[in-house]
Protein backbone atom coordinates (compact mmCIF):
# COMPACT_ATOMS: atom_id res chain seq x y z
CA UNK A 1 0.00 0.00 0.00
CA UNK A 2 1.12 3.72 -1.11
CA UNK A 3 1.89 5.93 1.86
CA UNK A 4 -0.27 9.19 0.50
CA UNK A 5 1.97 11.89 0.04
CA UNK A 6 1.73 14.59 2.48
CA UNK A 7 2.85 18.23 0.96
CA UNK A 8 2.39 21.60 2.65
CA UNK A 9 -0.42 24.32 0.99
CA UNK A 10 3.10 26.30 -0.49
CA UNK A 11 4.10 23.36 -2.59
CA UNK A 12 0.33 22.28 -3.68
CA UNK A 13 -0.40 25.82 -4.69
CA UNK A 14 3.26 25.84 -6.63
CA UNK A 15 2.30 22.30 -8.07
CA UNK A 16 -1.14 23.19 -9.60
CA UNK A 17 0.93 26.42 -10.87
CA UNK A 18 3.51 24.27 -12.62
CA UNK A 19 1.08 22.02 -14.12
CA UNK A 20 -1.04 24.26 -15.64
CA UNK A 21 2.16 26.57 -17.08
CA UNK A 22 2.97 22.94 -18.44
CA UNK A 23 -0.06 22.29 -19.73
CA UNK A 24 -0.85 26.08 -21.34
CA UNK A 25 1.80 28.15 -22.61
CA UNK A 26 -0.77 31.25 -21.95
CA UNK A 27 0.30 31.02 -18.36
CA UNK A 28 2.44 32.77 -16.63
CA UNK A 29 3.28 34.64 -13.31
CA UNK A 30 4.33 37.72 -12.54
CA UNK A 31 4.83 40.01 -9.33
CA UNK A 32 7.73 40.54 -6.37
CA UNK A 33 10.09 38.22 -5.80
CA UNK A 34 8.05 35.25 -7.62
CA UNK A 35 11.35 34.43 -8.87
CA UNK A 36 14.18 33.11 -7.16
CA UNK A 37 12.97 33.65 -3.53
CA UNK A 38 10.08 31.49 -4.60
CA UNK A 39 7.69 34.22 -3.18
CA UNK A 40 8.12 35.44 0.16
CA UNK A 41 5.46 32.96 1.40
CA UNK A 42 6.55 29.46 -1.27
CA UNK A 43 3.37 30.27 -3.40
CA UNK A 44 5.87 29.93 -6.18
CA UNK A 45 8.74 27.76 -5.03
CA UNK A 46 11.12 26.18 -7.99
CA UNK A 47 8.76 27.61 -10.93
CA UNK A 48 11.50 29.84 -12.20
CA UNK A 49 14.12 27.25 -12.40
CA UNK A 50 11.24 25.46 -14.57
CA UNK A 51 10.03 27.81 -16.55
CA UNK A 52 13.03 30.49 -17.05
CA UNK A 53 12.29 34.31 -16.26
CA UNK A 54 10.69 34.66 -19.72
CA UNK A 55 7.43 32.90 -17.81
CA UNK A 56 8.29 33.67 -13.66
CA UNK A 57 8.70 37.54 -13.62
CA UNK A 58 9.71 39.40 -10.97
CA UNK A 59 8.82 43.09 -11.01
CA UNK A 60 9.49 46.62 -9.17
CA UNK A 61 7.56 47.45 -6.43
CA UNK A 62 4.95 48.83 -8.46
CA UNK A 63 1.42 46.98 -7.81
CA UNK A 64 -0.74 49.44 -9.68
CA UNK A 65 1.39 48.55 -12.83
CA UNK A 66 2.16 44.66 -12.60
CA UNK A 67 -1.39 44.17 -12.00
CA UNK A 68 -2.70 46.43 -14.80
CA UNK A 69 -0.10 44.47 -17.07
CA UNK A 70 -1.74 41.49 -16.02
CA UNK A 71 -5.34 42.57 -17.14
CA UNK A 72 -3.95 43.83 -20.20
CA UNK A 73 -2.04 40.76 -20.90
CA UNK A 74 -5.44 38.72 -19.93
CA UNK A 75 -7.36 40.96 -22.48
CA UNK A 76 -4.97 40.40 -25.03
CA UNK A 77 -5.59 36.52 -24.22
CA UNK A 78 -3.21 35.49 -21.77
CA UNK A 79 -3.68 33.62 -18.51
CA UNK A 80 -1.28 35.99 -15.94
CA UNK A 81 -0.93 34.59 -12.47
CA UNK A 82 -0.11 37.78 -10.56
CA UNK A 83 0.59 38.26 -6.48
CA UNK A 84 -0.07 41.21 -4.42
CA UNK A 85 2.37 40.13 -1.89
CA UNK A 86 0.31 41.00 1.20
CA UNK A 87 -3.64 41.99 0.86
CA UNK A 88 -3.10 44.94 2.62
CA UNK A 89 -1.47 46.43 -0.09
CA UNK A 90 -4.20 46.46 -2.15
CA UNK A 91 -4.46 50.01 -1.17
CA UNK A 92 -2.53 51.26 -3.98
CA UNK A 93 -3.51 49.37 -6.21
CA UNK A 94 -7.14 49.36 -5.93
CA UNK A 95 -8.24 51.17 -8.97
CA UNK A 96 -6.57 48.85 -11.44
CA UNK A 97 -8.44 45.71 -9.36
CA UNK A 98 -11.86 47.23 -8.54
CA UNK A 99 -12.29 49.36 -11.65
CA UNK A 100 -10.88 47.13 -14.44
CA UNK A 101 -9.94 43.98 -13.63
CA UNK A 102 -13.27 43.26 -11.63
CA UNK A 103 -15.39 45.69 -14.15
CA UNK A 104 -14.06 45.59 -17.40
CA UNK A 105 -15.70 42.07 -18.76
CA UNK A 106 -19.21 43.60 -17.67
CA UNK A 107 -18.46 46.92 -19.02
CA UNK A 108 -17.75 45.12 -22.36
CA UNK A 109 -21.19 43.15 -22.59
CA UNK A 110 -18.97 39.78 -22.08
CA UNK A 111 -16.28 41.09 -25.26
CA UNK A 112 -13.45 41.20 -22.71
CA UNK A 113 -12.43 37.80 -21.02
CA UNK A 114 -9.98 38.81 -18.42
CA UNK A 115 -8.80 35.08 -16.68
CA UNK A 116 -6.31 36.90 -14.37
CA UNK A 117 -5.62 34.91 -11.12
CA UNK A 118 -4.47 37.22 -8.52
CA UNK A 119 -3.09 35.74 -5.73
CA UNK A 120 -2.26 37.35 -2.33
CA UNK A 121 -1.43 36.16 1.50
CA UNK A 122 -3.84 37.26 4.32
CA UNK A 123 -3.81 36.79 8.33
CA UNK A 124 -1.93 37.39 11.63
CA UNK A 125 -1.11 35.45 14.17
CA UNK A 126 2.86 36.12 14.02
CA UNK A 127 2.91 40.09 15.14
CA UNK A 128 3.68 41.82 11.98
CA UNK A 129 0.97 44.79 12.73
CA UNK A 130 -1.65 46.47 11.36
CA UNK A 131 -0.35 47.10 7.42
CA UNK A 132 0.80 43.11 7.20
CA UNK A 133 -1.98 40.95 9.46
CA UNK A 134 -5.74 41.56 7.95
CA UNK A 135 -7.63 38.77 6.04
CA UNK A 136 -10.03 41.68 4.01
CA UNK A 137 -11.61 38.64 2.16
CA UNK A 138 -14.91 40.28 3.08
CA UNK A 139 -14.06 43.63 1.50
CA UNK A 140 -13.09 41.58 -2.07
CA UNK A 141 -16.24 39.74 -1.89
CA UNK A 142 -18.37 42.74 -1.43
CA UNK A 143 -17.24 43.75 -4.70
CA UNK A 144 -18.85 42.12 -7.99
CA UNK A 145 -16.92 41.19 -11.10
CA UNK A 146 -14.36 39.34 -9.21
CA UNK A 147 -14.09 35.33 -7.63
CA UNK A 148 -12.86 34.66 -4.21
CA UNK A 149 -11.25 31.72 -3.01
CA UNK A 150 -9.47 30.90 0.08
CA UNK A 151 -8.12 27.43 0.89
CA UNK A 152 -7.75 26.06 4.23
CA UNK A 153 -5.60 23.30 3.35
CA UNK A 154 -2.29 21.54 0.71
CA UNK A 155 -5.35 19.52 -0.90
CA UNK A 156 -8.04 22.26 -1.83
CA UNK A 157 -5.59 24.85 -2.68
CA UNK A 158 -4.30 22.71 -5.41
CA UNK A 159 -7.71 22.12 -7.12
CA UNK A 160 -8.54 25.06 -6.52
CA UNK A 161 -5.74 26.87 -7.81
CA UNK A 162 -6.24 25.11 -11.13
CA UNK A 163 -9.72 25.66 -11.46
CA UNK A 164 -8.90 29.47 -10.40
CA UNK A 165 -6.39 29.16 -13.20
CA UNK A 166 -8.67 27.76 -15.80
CA UNK A 167 -11.40 30.15 -15.44
CA UNK A 168 -12.65 32.94 -17.97
CA UNK A 169 -12.77 35.52 -14.94
CA UNK A 170 -10.41 37.10 -12.28
CA UNK A 171 -10.03 35.49 -9.56
CA UNK A 172 -8.84 36.46 -5.90
CA UNK A 173 -7.18 33.64 -4.47
CA UNK A 174 -6.20 34.19 -1.32
CA UNK A 175 -3.86 31.99 0.98
CA UNK A 176 -3.36 32.42 4.68
CA UNK A 177 0.79 32.71 5.79
CA UNK A 178 -0.24 30.40 8.95
CA UNK A 179 -1.18 27.51 6.90
CA UNK A 180 1.74 27.61 4.46
CA UNK A 181 3.38 25.19 6.14
CA UNK A 182 6.68 27.82 6.16
CA UNK A 183 9.34 26.26 7.97
CA UNK A 184 10.46 29.86 9.51
CA UNK A 185 6.99 30.57 10.78
CA UNK A 186 4.47 28.69 13.73
CA UNK A 187 1.44 27.07 11.32
CA UNK A 188 -1.33 24.68 12.36
CA UNK A 189 -0.39 21.21 10.91
CA UNK A 190 -3.91 19.94 9.93
CA UNK A 191 -2.98 22.14 6.40
CA UNK A 192 -0.90 19.76 4.90
CA UNK A 193 -2.17 16.64 4.11
CA UNK A 194 -2.46 14.04 1.25
CA UNK A 195 -2.60 15.82 -2.41
CA UNK A 196 -1.97 13.87 -5.39
CA UNK A 197 0.90 14.18 -7.89
CA UNK A 198 -1.59 15.05 -11.08
CA UNK A 199 -3.81 17.39 -11.51
CA UNK A 200 -7.47 17.77 -10.13
CA UNK A 201 -9.87 20.43 -10.00
CA UNK A 202 -12.59 21.70 -7.16
CA UNK A 203 -15.81 23.50 -8.64
CA UNK A 204 -15.72 26.78 -6.79
CA UNK A 205 -18.62 26.84 -4.61
CA UNK A 206 -19.00 23.69 -3.02
CA UNK A 207 -18.35 24.14 0.69
CA UNK A 208 -16.98 20.81 2.46
CA UNK A 209 -18.41 19.04 5.77
CA UNK A 210 -15.13 18.42 7.49
CA UNK A 211 -16.60 17.12 10.42
CA UNK A 212 -20.33 15.38 10.77
CA UNK A 213 -21.93 16.74 13.47
CA UNK A 214 -25.24 17.16 15.50
CA UNK A 215 -25.42 19.94 18.38
CA UNK A 216 -23.90 23.07 16.27
CA UNK A 217 -22.61 24.03 13.11
CA UNK A 218 -19.24 25.74 12.65
CA UNK A 219 -19.20 27.94 9.62
CA UNK A 220 -15.72 28.95 8.90
CA UNK A 221 -12.72 29.79 6.06
CA UNK A 222 -8.92 29.35 6.07
CA UNK A 223 -6.99 28.91 9.08
CA UNK A 224 -9.99 29.28 10.93
CA UNK A 225 -11.00 25.91 9.77
CA UNK A 226 -8.11 24.23 11.23
CA UNK A 227 -8.72 26.28 14.54
CA UNK A 228 -12.28 24.81 14.36
CA UNK A 229 -11.09 21.20 13.83
CA UNK A 230 -9.28 21.48 16.90
CA UNK A 231 -12.01 23.27 18.75
CA UNK A 232 -14.47 20.12 17.36
CA UNK A 233 -12.25 17.82 18.81
CA UNK A 234 -11.64 19.47 22.31
CA UNK A 235 -15.77 19.73 22.49
CA UNK A 236 -16.48 15.71 21.53
CA UNK A 237 -14.55 14.76 24.64
CA UNK A 238 -17.56 16.75 26.20
CA UNK A 239 -20.29 15.61 24.45
CA UNK A 240 -21.18 18.43 22.30
CA UNK A 241 -20.93 16.73 18.45
CA UNK A 242 -19.94 20.47 16.05
CA UNK A 243 -20.21 19.71 12.37
CA UNK A 244 -17.23 22.00 10.70
CA UNK A 245 -18.15 23.55 7.43
CA UNK A 246 -15.37 24.65 5.63
CA UNK A 247 -16.64 27.17 2.95
CA UNK A 248 -13.57 27.50 0.45
CA UNK A 249 -15.11 30.04 -1.79
CA UNK A 250 -16.68 33.10 -0.66
CA UNK A 251 -17.47 33.59 -4.32
CA UNK A 252 -19.01 32.07 -5.67
CA UNK A 253 -20.95 31.32 -1.81
CA UNK A 254 -22.54 27.51 -1.13
CA UNK A 255 -25.38 28.93 0.70
CA UNK A 256 -27.35 26.23 0.64
CA UNK A 257 -24.73 23.81 2.67
CA UNK A 258 -24.84 26.44 5.01
CA UNK A 259 -28.47 26.03 4.94
CA UNK A 260 -28.52 22.45 5.32
CA UNK A 261 -26.15 22.40 7.87
CA UNK A 262 -27.95 24.59 10.54
CA UNK A 263 -31.50 23.26 9.64
CA UNK A 264 -29.88 19.77 10.95
CA UNK A 265 -28.04 20.90 13.82
CA UNK A 266 -30.70 24.10 14.36
CA UNK A 267 -27.09 26.08 15.97
CA UNK A 268 -24.84 28.13 14.17
CA UNK A 269 -21.32 29.13 15.55
CA UNK A 270 -19.61 31.93 12.66
CA UNK A 271 -15.91 31.82 13.37
CA UNK A 272 -13.77 34.29 11.25
CA UNK A 273 -10.34 35.91 11.07
CA UNK A 274 -11.74 39.25 9.13
CA UNK A 275 -13.52 42.00 10.55
CA UNK A 276 -16.59 41.55 12.47
CA UNK A 277 -18.81 44.59 11.20
CA UNK A 278 -19.74 44.77 6.98
CA UNK A 279 -18.27 40.86 6.73
CA UNK A 280 -18.71 37.20 6.33
CA UNK A 281 -19.71 36.54 9.73
CA UNK A 282 -22.78 39.42 9.19
CA UNK A 283 -23.67 38.31 5.89
CA UNK A 284 -24.13 34.64 6.76
CA UNK A 285 -26.27 35.50 9.68
CA UNK A 286 -28.21 37.50 7.41
CA UNK A 287 -28.48 34.35 5.41
CA UNK A 288 -30.09 32.45 8.23
CA UNK A 289 -32.48 35.28 9.02
CA UNK A 290 -33.83 35.46 5.62
CA UNK A 291 -34.73 31.88 5.95
CA UNK A 292 -36.08 31.33 9.23
CA UNK A 293 -39.12 30.05 8.10
CA UNK A 294 -37.77 26.36 7.04
CA UNK A 295 -34.95 26.45 9.68
CA UNK A 296 -35.75 25.99 13.85
CA UNK A 297 -32.70 27.83 15.67
CA UNK A 298 -32.27 26.24 19.53
CA UNK A 299 -30.19 29.62 20.14
CA UNK A 300 -29.41 32.77 18.53
CA UNK A 301 -26.62 33.17 16.07
CA UNK A 302 -23.07 33.49 17.51
CA UNK A 303 -20.31 35.45 15.68
CA UNK A 304 -16.89 35.19 16.35
CA UNK A 305 -14.09 37.32 14.52
CA UNK A 306 -12.23 40.65 14.92
CA UNK A 307 -13.21 43.55 16.30
CA UNK A 308 -12.92 46.47 14.42
CA UNK A 309 -9.71 47.76 15.28
CA UNK A 310 -6.26 47.36 13.75
CA UNK A 311 -4.72 43.86 13.71
CA UNK A 312 -2.11 45.06 17.39
CA UNK A 313 1.67 44.21 17.05
CA UNK A 314 1.45 42.94 20.54
CA UNK A 315 1.06 39.48 20.56
CA UNK A 316 -0.95 39.28 23.79
CA UNK A 317 -3.35 41.57 22.25
CA UNK A 318 -3.00 40.39 18.81
CA UNK A 319 -4.10 37.06 20.49
CA UNK A 320 -7.05 38.55 22.16
CA UNK A 321 -8.49 40.33 18.87
CA UNK A 322 -8.51 36.62 16.88
CA UNK A 323 -10.35 34.46 17.70
CA UNK A 324 -8.69 31.12 19.24
CA UNK A 325 -9.42 27.54 19.52
CA UNK A 326 -10.44 28.27 23.21
CA UNK A 327 -12.66 31.27 22.50
CA UNK A 328 -14.39 28.89 19.83
CA UNK A 329 -14.50 26.30 22.86
CA UNK A 330 -16.21 29.02 24.88
CA UNK A 331 -18.99 29.90 22.10
CA UNK A 332 -19.65 26.51 21.33
CA UNK A 333 -20.42 25.70 24.84
CA UNK A 334 -22.01 28.71 25.14
CA UNK A 335 -24.36 27.92 22.19
CA UNK A 336 -25.40 24.37 23.58
CA UNK A 337 -26.20 25.12 27.45
CA UNK A 338 -28.99 22.93 27.76
CA UNK A 339 -29.22 21.37 24.87
CA UNK A 340 -31.66 18.62 25.43
CA UNK A 341 -33.85 20.60 27.20
CA UNK A 342 -34.36 23.01 24.27
CA UNK A 343 -34.62 20.48 21.46
CA UNK A 344 -38.22 20.82 20.30
CA UNK A 345 -40.19 17.81 20.94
Amino acid sequence: MNTPRIVTMAQAIAEGIAQEMTRDSAVFVMGEDVGSYGGIFGATGGLLDKFGPERIMDTPISETAFIGAATGAAAAGMRPIVELMFVDFFGVCMDQIYNHLAKNTYMSGGAVKLPVVLTTAIGGGYSDAAQHSQCLYGTFAHMPGIKVVVPSNAYDAKGLMITAIRDDNPVMFMYHKGIMGLPWMAYLEGSSNAVPEDAYTIPFGQAKVMQEGSDLTIVSISQMVQKAMLAAHELQGQSIHAEVLDLRTLVPLDTQAILKSVRKTGRLLIADEDYLGFGLSGEIAALIAENLDTIVLKAPVMRLAVPNVPIPYSRPLEQFVIPQVHSIVQAAQALTVGKMAQTPT
